[in-house]
C-alpha cells in the first residue's frame, strides 16, 4: 500500500509561503473589503484639546445633513450603560466623552451616514463647547505637588498616580552596592513610539435586530478574548457573538486593545439595524491607538574592579497617558521588566516603577515586545556599555566575563525567572567572528587617529516570550492558553484550527509545518484556519511573540494526539500489534520490516472506512495547551559606525545579527521576521518619537512627522544563527518575532556613544537624531 514519496518538508524546511499568492494577486481579505448589504459608514469626532471640560455638544446641524442617520455623544451612550469600559489593565476607558476630554484625539462623538464621505464632512457641523483646562504631558509634571487632576471620575482617586510595583531583593541589593568597588549609574529615556501597522484599525459591525446575533468583522489580534471583553461590556450573550479577523495588514501589538471605535459602531449597529462601517485613517491611528514605550529609566550597576557585576538598581517612571490601557498580564504592572538582569549572572537585583496618567493617549502595547522587555533590555545593555568605559574593559569582555554559562541553565534569576536555556558565549563568539570584531577594533584606531568618529556597539539580549503559564499569567483574568484543532479527512489532507492569528507572519505556513513534522502530510495539503472564533478554538492570540511558544505547542500537541490514533488504526492495516508499528514519515511500518508500510494517507482513509471494532471513527482532535514555563530566545548583535562630526548624522557600516530561537521551523520565515523587527529597532534608535508640547498636542500625527525607515535608510544586515532547543516546549521552539526589535536599539545607540567616548560622551536619548548626536559633540568639545 505505501509508495515512495518526496521529502515531507517539516520543521526546518525553508517552505515557500502558501498565503503569499493571494497577496500578491491583491486577493487578500481585509476589514475594509468587507461590504455588506444595507451598510452605514461611521466616523468620529476627536477632541482639538488634550484636557478640557466639555460644556455641551450640539449635533443638530449634522443630524440635519442629507445622509446622515444618526450622530451618537457620551450621552447617548450613558443612556445604553456604554460610556465607559473596562481596560486590559482593569482601569476604565471613555468610550465617548461625558465630562472632560483627557487626551488630544479622544472620541468625543460619531456620525452614522450612509456614505463615509459625508459622515465625515458631518463632523464638521458638531458644535461643541469645551472649557480647556491644565495639562501635564510627562510623568514628572503629573506627580508634581498641584498637577491637574486628570481621573477626577474615580472616587478613589486623588492624584494621577496610578501604581507601584516592585520585584527582587532590596536588603541583598543594598549589600550588594556597599560590596561595590564602584557604581556605574544611567538615566535614559526610552521615547514614546508608535507601531505603525501597513492597515489602520477599524471594523465593521452587524447585529441582526432579529436574532440578537453579532457579527463583527475586526482588526484584532485577540479575537477570542476581544468577544468576552465585548460580551461583559455589552451584556451581549458570548455565543450570539462572532468576531471574524480576516487578513491583518499588521499589528505589532497595535490591536490587541479595545478601541471605543469598535464599541460604538457595534452599539450603532445594534440601535440601527444596519451593519457599520467604522475605518480608521492614518493621523487617526497615529494620535489616538496604542503607542508603547515612555519609560523614564534610571539604572544603577554595583561592580567590582575586576569587572564582576554584584547588584543592578533600577527605577522606572511610566507615562500610561488618560487611561491605563496595556494589555498585559495583571499580575504584573510593568510587565516582564523583571528580565532587566539579562544575560547575566547576577547575585542581586531590586527593581521599582511607578505609573502615572498625563493627558496623552493611553500606551504601553507590546510594541514588537513581550510586555516591557524592550525597555529592560535597552537599560541593562546600555548600562553594560559605560560600565565598560569606567573600567577600561573591552565592552565584549565584561560581557563575557559575566555571562550566565551554558551550564548554569536552567536559571532561576534573581527576580524569580526560570531561563530555559541558553548558550550565550556561543552567540557573542559567532558575532564577533562574523563582524571581524578585533579587526574592526584594529580600524578604528587608524580612523580616530585620522580624527574621524569611530564606534562599533554590542548588545546581548535575553527575551522573555511565550506568555501563558496559568499559574501567572493572565489579561483581565483570562488565563493565556492557547488552542488547536487538527482533522484528517479520508484523503489524507487535513484542516488546522488555530486560536492564534496571523498579521503576516506566515503562520499557515510555519504551523503546516508543525504538522508535516508530526504526521507526515505536506504542508500544501493542511489547510490553516484562524481569526473566526465561531470556527477555531479559544486562546488568547497573537502577541508578545506567543504563537510559536504557545500555540505552535499546541498544533504539535495535538498532532501527536491524532498520530497515537493513527498508529492503532495502522497496526490494524498492518495487521499487527501497535508496539511493532514504527513511523517513519509519511509510512508507517513493522518492526524489523519496513517493506510493508501504510501511509498516513491510508491510515485516514481507513479511519473513515475501515477502522478496528470498537474504535470511533475518523480522525481528528483538539488540544489547549498550559505551557509549563517562559521561553528564552536570545543573541548578540554587533554594529559598526561613523559618524559625521560636522553634521551629527551617522552611518550603520556594518550590521551583524545572531539570533538563537530554539528550533527554527522555517529558516527564511525566521530570517523574514528578524529582518523586519532589525529595521524597526533601527527607526526607534534613528528617528521615531512621538512628542507633545506642552498644551498636548501630538507632534506627530502623519508619516511626515513620525518617520519610518524605508529601503533607503535601513542597513544592510547580516546574520547569523545559533540553535539552543528550548528544553520544555514540544518541538523546542523558542519564537522569534521580537527579538530584533528588542536587542537591536541598544546595538545602534551603544555604536554611536562608543564613536563619541572620547569626547567623554556617555548618552543621549533616543532617537539619536543627527541634531541630538550634534548637540552632544558641541557640548562635549565645549561649543554651544
Amino acid at each position: 500500500m505505501a509508495t515512495e514519496t518526496e521529502e515531507i518538508r517539516g520543521i526546518g524546511h525553508s517552505v515557500r509561503r502558501k498565503e503569499d499568492d493571494r497577496f500578491v494577486r491583491g486577493r487578500g481579505n481585509y476589514v475594509d473589503d468587507v461590504q455588506l448589504p444595507g451598510m452605514l459608514h461611521m466616523a468620529i469626532l476627536r477632541s482639538p484639546y488634550a484636557h478640557a471640560k466639555l460644556n455641551s455638544i450640539d449635533g443638530s446641524a449634522a443630524q440635519a445633513m442629507p445622509g446622515v442617520v444618526a450622530v451618537v455623544t457620551g450621552e447617548l451612550m450613558a443612556q445604553h450603560n456604554l460610556a465607559w469600559m473596562p481596560t486590559l489593565s482593569g482601569d476604565t476607558q471613555a468610550v465617548l466623552v461625558t465630562d472632560k476630554v483627557r487626551f488630544q484625539g479622544q472620541e468625543v462623538a460619531a456620525v452614522i451616514a450612509d456614505d463615509p464621505y459625508v459622515a465625515k464632512d458631518a463632523l464638521e457641523r458638531i458644535e461643541v463647547d469645551y472649557e480647556p483646562l491644565g495639562v501635564v504631558v510627562t510623568p514628572q509634571a503629573a506627580a508634581a505637588d498641584g498637577a491637574p487632576l486628570i481621573r477626577d471620575e474615580k472616587d478613589d482617586q486623588t492624584d494621577n498616580h496610578i501604581y507601584h510595583w516592585e520585584s527582587g531583593d532590596e536588603e541583598a541589593t543594598d549589600r550588594a552596592f556597599a560590596d561595590a568597588d564602584r557604581v556605574v549609574k544611567l538615566d535614559t529615556f526610552y521615547p514614546r513610539s508608535h507601531p505603525s501597522p501597513l492597515e489602520t484599525c477599524g471594523c465593521v459591525a452587524d447585529v441582526d435586530p432579529a436574532t440578537g446575533q453579532a457579527t463583527i468583522y475586526m482588526t484584532s489580534q485577540a479575537p477570542h478574548a476581544i468577544r468576552t471583553v465585548f460580551a461583559l461590556v455589552a451584556g451581549l450573550p458570548e455565543e450570539n457573538i462572532r468576531i471574524i479577523s480576516p487578513d491583518l495588514g499588521g499589528g505589532f501589538g497595535n490591536k490587541v486593545p479595545v478601541y471605543p471605535g469598535y464599541v460604538v459602531a457595534t452599539a450603532a449597529s445594534l440601535l440601527l439595524g444596519h451593519p457599520v462601517k467604522w475605518i480608521e485613517d492614518r493621523t487617526e491611528n497615529l494620535i489616538s491607538t496604542g503607542f508603547a514605550r515612555d519609560f523614564h529609566m534610571h539604572g544603577e550597576l554595583a561592580l567590582k574592579d575586576d569587572g564582576t557585576m554584584l547588584g543592578l538598581r533600577t527605577s522606572l517612571l511610566a507615562d500610561e497617558g488618560a487611561f491605563h490601557a496595556d494589555a498585559q498580564p495583571s499580575k504584573f504592572k510593568v510587565g516582564l521588566f523583571h528580565i532587566v538582569t539579562g544575560s547575566y549572572d547576577l547575585p542581586a537585583a531590586h527593581v521599582q516603577a511607578d505609573g502615572y496618567y498625563t493627558n496623552k493617549a493611553p500606551g504601553g502595547v507590546a510594541y514588537r515586545c513581550s510586555f516591557r522587555v524592550t525597555e529592560a533590555s535597552f537599560l541593562i545593555e546600555r548600562l553594560v556599555q559605560n560600565a565598560a568605559y569606567e573600567l577600561g574593559m573591552d565592552p565584549a569582555d565584561i560581557r563575557k566575563k559575566n555571562f550566565i554559562d551554558k551550564d548554569q541553565f536552567p536559571y532561576e534569576s534573581v527576580t524569580g525567572f526560570v531561563y530555559d536555556s541558553g548558550d550565550y558565549h556561543g552567540a557573542m563568539d559567532l558575532a564577533l567572528e562574523k563582524i571581524d570584531y578585533a579587526g574592526l577594533r584594529e580600524e578604528q584606531k587608524r580612523e580616530r587617529a585620522d580624527g574621524k568618529l569611530w564606534g562599533i556597539g554590542l548588545a546581548s539580549f535575553t527575551e522573555v516570550v511565550g506568555a501563558g503559564p496559568h499559574k501567572d499569567y493572565d489579561i483581565i483574568g483570562l488565563k493565556m492558553n492557547d488552542g488547536a484543532e487538527l482533522r484528517i479527512h479520508p484523503t489524507g489532507k487535513a484542516i488546522l484550527k488555530i486560536s492564534s492569528i496571523t498579521q503576516g507572519q506566515g503562520h499557515e505556513t510555519t504551523f503546516a509545518q508543525i504538522v508535516s513534522e508530526e504526521l507526515g502530510i505536506q504542508p500544501e495539503d493542511i489547510k490553516v484556519m484562524h481569526g473566526d472564533t465561531d470556527n477555531t478554538p479559544y486562546g488568547l492570540g497573537t502577541y508578545a511573540s506567543r504563537s510559536t511558544p504557545v500555540s505552535g505547542a499546541a498544533t504539535a500537541m495535538v498532532a501527536r494526539r491524532v498520530g497515537e490514533k493513527a498508529r492503532k488504526i495502522a497496526a490494524h492495516l498492518l495487521e499487527v500489534s501497535e508496539e511493532d508499528v514504527e513511523f517513519h514519515r509519511p509510512n508507517y511500518t513493522v518492526r524489523g520490516a519496513p517493506d510493508r508500510a501504510v501511509t498516513i494517507q491510508d491510515v485516514a482513509f481507513a479511519a473513515y472506512t475501515n477502522f478496528p471494532d470498537g474504535m470511533e471513527a475518523g480522525l481528528e482532535g483538539n488540544y489547549y495547551y498550559d505551557p509549563p514555563n517562559l521561553t528564552f530566545p536570545f543573541g548578540t548583535y554587533a554594529v559598526a559606525v561613523e559618524v559625521d562630526p560636522e553634521t551629527g548624522e551617522w552611518q550603520v557600516k556594518r550590521m551583524v545579527a545572531v539570533d538563537d530561537c530554539g528550533v527554527r521551523i522555517n529558516p527564511m520565515i525566521v530570517e523574514g521576521q528578524i529582518h523586519g523587527g532589525l529595521t524597526e529597532g533601527f527607526g526607534i534608535a534613528a528617528m521615531q518619537q512621538i512628542t507633545f508640547d506642552d498644551d498636548g498636542n501630538c507632534i506627530g500625527s502623519n508619516f511626515l512627522d513620525y518617520l519610518l525607515p524605508t529601503a533607503v535608510e535601513t542597513p544592510k544586515f547580516e546574520l547569523g544563527e545559533t540553535v539552543t532547543p528550548s528544553p520544555h516546549h514540544p518541538i523546542g521552539a523558542k519564537g522569534v518575532g521580537e527579538s530584533a526589535t528588542v536587542g537591536s536599539p541598544a546595538a545602534y545607540v551603544n555604536a554611536v556613544i562608543d564613536a563619541l567616548q572620547p569626547l567623554g560622551v556617555k548618552n543621549i536619548d533616543m532617537p539619536l537624531t543627527s541634531a541630538k548626536v550634534w548637540d552632544a559633540i558641541q557640548a562635549a568639545q565645549g561649543g554651544s
